[in-house]
This record gives C-alpha cells, sequence and structure tokens, in this order.
C-alpha cells in the first residue's frame, strides 16, 4: 500500500501536465467529433461476364483477363483529367471552391475506394464507394464513374479487336505482295534459263542419247560413203592403169611385170572386198611395192615417152571429167558424203548444247529450290496470316455486338437516405482515451526522466549508503496553500482556456471539421 500511495502521490504532483494533456486531447477530439459534418457514401457494384458465344465456336481475339481488365480501367479512371472533369459538375467537398486542382484530385482519390474481388472459379466483381458531405453528390460521382467505366470498357475491347483485325489485314497485303513478287522472280528465272531447267532434264538426256545415237550412225554413214568413194577411185585408176598396161605386147613383158600385173589384179579383187587396214591389202601392198622397187628404169625412156604418149589419162579427177556415168556416180557420192557430214556437225552442234544445258541444271536446280523454298515459306506465311485474319473478323465481330466478355452493373448508385459517417460517440470516446493515455505517458516520462532522491529507498539505491535518518522537508501552511492555489489556478485555466482556444480557433479562424477534412485529405484516410 505504501508503494501505491508514494506513486498515488508522485502523480497528484503531476496532475496539471496530465491535465494539460489529456483535457486538450479529449476536449479537441469532442469537439471534432461533435461538429464534423456528415458524409454520406454510395457504391456501385460491377461484375465481369464471361463471353456469351463458347470459344470451341467462336473466340474473341481479346485475351485480357477480367483482373487485369478491371486494373487498366482503375488506373484510367482516377487519372488527374478524369478527376478534374468530374469535380467542375459535382460539389463533393466542402470548400472546393477554394481548392488548386492537386488538392482537389488528392480529395477525389481520398473519398473513393475501388475494391476487387475474384478467385478461381469465381465471379470478378468490383465496388466502388464514394464519399460526399452531400448525398446527391456520391450518387452523380458514381454515376459519373459509371459511364467512364462503361465507356472505356467497350472501347478497350473494341479498339484492341480492330487493332488487331487491321494488323492482320497489313501481314496479308504485305505477304501477298511477297508472294507475287517471289512468283514474277520465279517466272523470270525459268525463262531465263527455260532450257536449263531441272523438269526437263530427263528429257534433255533422253534427247542426248537419241542425238548420240543419230550422229553415230551419220558418222559411219559418212565414212561408209567416204570409203565407197575411195574404192570406187581406186578402182577406177586401177582399171585405167591395166588399159594402159594391157596395150603392151605381152611378150614384151618380162616376168616381173607379168607377176607386178598379177598382183595389182589381186589388190584391185582384195580391195573390192576388205578395208585397206585389213592384212590382205597391206600384204600385196607389200608386194606391189617391192616389185616396183626391183622394176629397173634401163631402156625404158624411150618406150615410156611413147606410152605416155599413147597411154590414157591416169588422174581420177580427169577420168571423171571424161567420163559423164562415172561423174554423176561420184556426184552422187559426194553430195551423199556432204550431207551426212553437215547432219553430223549439226548433230555435234545440238550434242554440244544439250551438253551446256545438261551442265547448267545442277546449279540452276539449286538457284530454283531455294526461291521455290522461299515461296514456300511465304505462302505458309499467308496462309496462316489469312486464317488469323478470318479469326480476327470473327472477334471484331463478336466485340463490336458485344457478344464477348464484357462489365455489367449489378448493383447501380443510389442516393443515401441518411449519413453513414462520422460515429459520433466512437470519435469521442476514442480521442478521451487517446488523451488520457497521452497524459499518463507524460506523466511518466516525466517521473522516469527525474534522477532526485525522494525516499530512503532512493538514497540507498543511488548511492549504496544506509542512512542514519531522514528528515523530509516540512511545508508551512502558507506554502501549502499558494502550492494548492497554483495547482487550482492551472486546473482552471486548463479547463476553460483549453476549450476556449478551440472555440476561438472555430469561430475565427478556420470550423474544426474543416480542419480535420483537410487533415484527413492531406493524409489520404477517412474517419
Amino acid at each position: 500500500m505504501s508503494e501505491l500511495k508514494y506513486y498515488f502521490a508522485r502523480f497528484l504532483r503531476r496532475l496539471h501536465w496530465f491535465l494539460v494533456v489529456s483535457v486538450a486531447i479529449s476536449a479537441v477530439a469532442v469537439t471534432v467529433a461533435m461538429t464534423l459534418p456528415p458524409a454520406y457514401e454510395s457504391e456501385v457494384r460491377l461484375i465481369v461476364e464471361s463471353e456469351q458465344i463458347p470459344n470451341e465456336l467462336a473466340r474473341s481475339t481479346v485475351s485480357t483477363s477480367a483482373t487485369e481488365q478491371l486494373q487498366i480501367i482503375e488506373q484510367r479512371l482516377m487519372t488527374r483529367e478524369n478527376l478534374l472533369d468530374i469535380a467542375e459538375q459535382v460539389y463533393f467537398v466542402r470548400g472546393q471552391q477554394d481548392m488548386n486542382a492537386d488538392e482537389i484530385v488528392q480529395a477525389m482519390r481520398a473519398q473513393t475506394r475501388i475494391r476487387q474481388s475474384s478467385g478461381r472459379n469465381m465471379a470478378t466483381v468490383m465496388s466502388i464507394q464514394f464519399e460526399a458531405p452531400v448525398a446527391r453528390s456520391t450518387a452523380a460521382v458514381l454515376n459519373a464513374y459509371l459511364s467512364l467505366i462503361l465507356e472505356q470498357a467497350a472501347e478497350f475491347r473494341t479498339a484492341r479487336a480492330v487493332t488487331t483485325q487491321e494488323f492482320f489485314e497489313q501481314q496479308v497485303d504485305r505477304l501477298n505482295g511477297d508472294l507475287q513478287a517471289k512468283s514474277a522472280e520465279i517466272l523470270e528465272f525459268k525463262n531465263a534459263n527455260s532450257d536449263a531447267l531441272p523438269e526437263t532434264l530427263q528429257f534433255r538426256m533422253s534427247e542426248l542419247s537419241r542425238l548420240q545415237s543419230d550422229m553415230s550412225r551419220a558418222a559411219a554413214k559418212a565414212e561408209d560413203l567416204r570409203a565407197q568413194r575411195q574404192r570406187m577411185k581406186r578402182l577406177v585408176e586401177i582399171q585405167t592403169q591395166m588399159r594402159a598396161e594391157g596395150n603392151l605386147p605381152t611378150a614384151e613383158l618380162t616376168e616381173r611385170q607379168k607377176r607386178l600385173a598379177s598382183l595389182r589384179d589381186q589388190l584391185v579383187e582384195a580391195r573390192a572386198i576388205y578395208s585397206d587396214e585389213s592384212r590382205q591389202v597391206r600384204h600385196l601392198q607389200s608386194l606391189i611395192g617391192q616389185l616396183e622397187a626391183q622394176e629397173s628404169p634401163e631402156g625404158t625412156e624411150s618406150d615410156t615417152s611413147t606410152e605416155a604418149a599413147d597411154a590414157p589419162p591416169t588422174d581420177f579427177e580427169e577420168i571423171v571429167a571424161g567420163d559423164p556415168l562415172l561423174a554423176l556416180q561420184v556426184s552422187e557420192l559426194d553430195s551423199q558424203i556432204a550431207a551426212a557430214t553437215a547432219e553430223k556437225e549439226d548433230l555435234e552442234s545440238q550434242i554440244a548444247e544439250l551438253r551446256d544445258t545438261i551442265d547448267r541444271t545442277p546449279p540452276n536446280a539449286i538457284a530454283l529450290e531455294a526461291l521455290e523454298r522461299d515461296y514456300d515459306n511465304l505462302q505458309i506465311e499467308y496462309n496462316n496470316a489469312v486464317a488469323n485474319l478470318s479469326a480476327a473478323n470473327t472477334g471484331e465481330r463478336i466485340e463490336f455486338m458485344s457478344r464477348g466478355q464484357r462489365i455489367l452493373v449489378i448493383e447501380p448508385p443510389s442516393v443515401p437516405n441518411e449519413p453513414t459517417k462520422p460515429n459520433r460517440k466512437k470519435l469521442a470516446v476514442a480521442g478521451v482515451g487517446a488523451g488520457v493515455l497521452a497524459g499518463l505517458a507524460l506523466v511518466y516520462l516525466l517521473e522516469v526522466l527525474n534522477r532526485t532522491p525522494r525516499r530512503p529507498e532512493d538514497i540507498v539505491a543511488r548511492f549504496e549508503v544506509m542512512p542514519i535518518a531522514t528528515i523530509p522537508y516540512v511545508r508551512t501552511r502558507r506554502q501549502m496553500v499558494v502550492d494548492r492555489a497554483i495547482k487550482l489556478l492551472v486546473i482552471l485555466s486548463i479547463l476553460v482556456g483549453i476549450p476556449a482556444a478551440i472555440w476561438a480557433i472555430h469561430e475565427y479562424y478556420m470550423p474544426l471539421d474543416l480542419i480535420a477534412d483537410k487533415v484527413m485529405t492531406r493524409l489520404g484516410v477517412r474517419w
């Protein structure tokens, strides 16, 4: 009990400080609670409705989730421009005419509360509450909010659908132009290399084989005709020589000359059967050459000159010129040889051209394959773009007809019949409690900071010395009366002065409710 009495005595000594703080705070709180203007609050509730057409049948091109869409709409709604436009039409706070633009925006944001609720397998709901000193102002502001929300929601989804449609239209036009350009490039390449395209390679290979066969036949034919002409020439020359030799008397021929004439006859017969490169012809030519080399030229000069004068012409051209029938045969052979040679040369030219086109086919095939691959890739992109454009057109139609995701009003704003705030009793009790706690805290702080010894226990605790005796300070009766008078005056001044000061501020400076409203607006909180 002595401890309690001691602390109570110390509290009484600090009572004036306790009263200053507690009475001041309590008076302000009670005054504010009693003078605060009534606040009306209205609410609008919105719900995000899912698509009306199943995604399996037709899908909207706007894939924004409901929560994201509401967040975007909220940020657009609370922009400075929108809030100032609404504030010009609606009176929503006391002293609005004396507030600047920043204060108006801050006040509207403080008086607006937006909440969203969503979850798995749950509808997404948004509720907007607005508080104002006038009942009609709450509904007016919420109606303005609602108009902006519905307008922005429709514009948001329609604009996205139209943007998507325009994008794919541009994609289709661009890819169509690229396809046409690539087609023209492929056509130009094929026209420039029409003789060396890979699709005609097999035909040209078979044509090359045919031409090579034809050229071989033409070459063989020309060679046969030349061999036939050569045999004819040799045969005519030999016959002419034999006629010339046949004019000589047989008795005058030597054995060697007879042998030579016989070999020549055999050579003519062999050439009629075999070619000049055959062994029989070569053997006969060798024997004839040996006999002609052994033939002695002595005693024959006069005979030779006589024979030369009487002998027929031995040159083939002269013989042909003198024999019209032979000339016709030789001319026909020459024509056939020329035709066969020309045919061979023409075939060789065609073969060379075909070989050149065949050699150019592999690089042309690679280049054409690259062009066609690019064309196929563009075609795939074009087909995808056309499919996406079709889906975008469907999505744009869905949004235009409001058959996609949309925001519906499930609870429109209404004018409240009675104020919802403030709760004056609660504010007053809370203010008085805060004042009492603040006063007690001040007294405790003063006692803790004052380390002066007041009891024998304090002397022992501080100096660790046991006093023999303690003599308290004894005040006179006059001192006690003066102290009590001073305390009484202080208490009276507190009880009268603080309410008077509050009343003076309220009447001559600014109403307390307006001060409280401004403070709460500045802090961004509401009571």
